[in-house]
């Protein structure tokens, strides 16, 4: 993880707008929190929703960025253009609305090429079913299959990363988790495929989030790791390190161990509970720098390793405890 990146969610910075902008009637523009967002002490990139920030040409709206001293980390495809599509992006029933999904993806990936990224993440959050003998299974599969493989052909340059997620606004989603994201990713057989990593997905999926970093690693590869926290029962988006802050570490020291280059991006929702979001995403700039420093003393200490060749539990927690609070 050379030349560190951290990138953050656009929309966090229409929290609290009253301190910001006294004078706002209505939601801020996307040039206001970006302008807001580019106070944040630490801060390197911004992801832009697709089509929802960019209503103006992509390369005019990266300079305007740069300009404040950001870059664009990547896009996220939002499929809610067609109330059509809450049954389904590239699994709708519809023939037509598949195509209108598909196309729309596609446009995002040219306007994400043309802000100078290439890097989309697609949340396929409206493609799953809600209850039983709704819709046939296998043809469902083929049809998230088919979509995600043609968005990958549209441009072999542009890195396309599947963020899973167990459910919501679906009630069971399609892409539940990594084991079967890495199913599909077989499946699809593209060399540009790859899965972004939201932590509060991750435990939401019941899962150990260095362990499903380490599956990635060995069976495709991680574009994307979205930070944040929460206590699995929903997507939080909690402060990084809030609840869950050794499997934090942990994932940091897979992520690091498997080479992973790519930002990491703040994925929380200081706007739900009107939350400073300058301030909220500075700490979460300052604890994962801090929580990298404890991955340092990790590889620099033997015990630790050794413990966990031997599968000591014990001897484990005794060495993270003291390298994390402290003898």
């Amino acid at each position: 993880m050379t030349n560190l990146k951290f990138a953050t969610r656009l929309n966090s910075f229409a929290s609290r707008p009253q301190a910001e902008w006294p004078d706002l009637s209505g939601k801020p523009s996307v040039a206001q929190m970006v302008a807001r967002a580019a106070k944040v002490e630490g801060l390197t990139d911004l992801d832009l929703n697709y089509p929802d920030h960019v209503s103006e040409d992509p390369r005019e709206l990266a300079r305007k960025i740069g300009d404040l001293g950001l870059a664009i980390n990547g896009f996220a495809m939002r499929y809610y253009t067609n109330p059509a599509f809450k049954i389904g992006a590239f699994t709708n029933p519809d023939p037509a609305v598949r195509r209108e999904a598909i196309d729309l993806t596609k446009k995002g990936i040219d306007a994400a090429r043309a802000a100078g990224s290439n890097l989309m993440t697609i949340w396929l959050g409206q493609d799953g079913f809600d209850y039983a003998f709704q819709a046939d299974y296998a043809t469902l599969w083929q049809h998230e299959i088919d979509g995600i493989r043609e968005v990958c052909e549209h441009d072999a340059d542009c890195l396309i990363s599947i963020e899973y997620k167990p459910n919501e606004p679906r009630s069971y989603s399609l892409m539940p988790d990594c084991a079967t994201t890495l199913l599909a990713i077989k499946d699809v057989n593209m060399p540009n495929l790859g899965v972004t990593l939201d932590f509060a997905h991750v435990l939401y999926a019941d899962e150990q989030p260095a362990f499903a970093a380490a599956l990635i690693a060995r069976y495709s590869r991680v574009l994307g790791v979205h930070l944040n926290d929460g206590y699995a029962k929903r997507d939080d988006g909690l402060m990084v390190g809030a609840v869950h802050t050794q499997q934090t570490i942990e994932l940091l020291r897979q992520i690091r161990k498997d080479g992973y280059d790519g930002a990491i991006y703040f994925d929380t929702f200081p706007d739900m509970t009107g939350l400073d979001p300058v301030h909220e995403c500075e700490v979460n700039i300052q604890t994962v720098k801090r929580m990298l420093n404890v991955v340092d003393r990790i590889e620099k200490d033997n015990r630790l390793s050794g413990a966990i060749d031997r599968q000591d539990a014990v001897s484990a927690q005794a060495v993270i405890q003291e390298l994390m609070l402290g003898a």
